[in-house]
């Protein structure tokens, strides 16, 4: 792995864990305030490892981890806007299948 990949994996692995209100306070004000918002920050900063785990299942299809990662943030911003609060799943749950389709558009694209 490079330097730079190193890094932010050790970065990500210190963050904090959301509990679930957390997790959707910090929803709830990125669905007011958009993704481009300090909660945004946050939300992507304590959900870095699971996109991480998911962008792990798509190496080696053309794109570099960190790629897969950064499509995988697109993914879960896109969820974070479009989650339902008053659903009763967790968002993580809801935000997998868009960080998988924002990985695999970002692979179909590269091709």
């Amino acid at each position: 792995m490079n330097k730079g990949l190193d890094k932010y994996l050790e970065e990500i692995g210190k963050a904090k864990l959301l509990t679930i209100d957390e997790e959707l306070e910090l929803v709830k004000a990125v669905q007011q305030k958009g993704t481009d918002c300090d909660e945004m920050k946050q939300l992507e900063k304590a959900s870095a490892r699971f996109v991480v785990s998911v962008a792990n299942q798509y190496k080696d299809k053309g794109l570099t981890l960190m790629e897969l990662v950064d499509a995988g943030m697109v993914g879960l911003r896109r969820a974070a806007m479009k989650y339902d609060l008053k659903t009763d799943f967790k968002f993580i749950a809801y935000a997998v299948w868009w960080i998988r389709q924002a990985i695999i558009q970002a692979i179909e694209e590269k091709k």
